[in-house]
């Protein structure tokens, strides 16, 4: 039961990363995931990108619905988006996990940095 409560706290953090940021859920779930809910590395990628696709999805209804999201502008990004996901998926299980925990580190750092400039 209590770790029930770990991983109910971890999605919602994850949550409201994505309700606040637009995205990013996956950064702060990745991590949760590894530390706090014991998840081995792949699995615990695997398991972000599950949970946060309806987070997302729920995150789109809301700026829409609130007049914040062009889907116009956004199409590009989408149809981009799909084709990075689904090489990225198909990539996932042959690239060795050491490599991967670095590409994912340059990534928050990058992002991080790209916050405060």
């Amino acid at each position: 039961m209590r770790e029930k409560w770990r991983y109910a706290i971890a999605g919602g953090l994850a949550g409201l990363a994505n309700g606040l940021f637009g995205g990013g859920g996956g950064s702060v779930f990745v991590p949760l995931l590894t530390r706090y809910c014991k998840l081995d590395q792949r699995k615990a990628f695997a398991t972000s990108v599950a949970v946060i696709l309806p987070l997302c999805v729920l995150s789109v209804a809301v700026y829409f619905l609130r007049g914040g999201l062009d889907v116009m502008a956004a199409l590009p990004y989408l149809i981009g988006g799909a084709a990075g996901g689904w090489a990225g998926g198909k990539w996932f299980k042959g690239v060795k996990m050491p490599w991967l925990k670095r590409a994912f580190g340059l990534l928050l750092i990058y992002g991080g940095v790209r916050s405060f400039l």
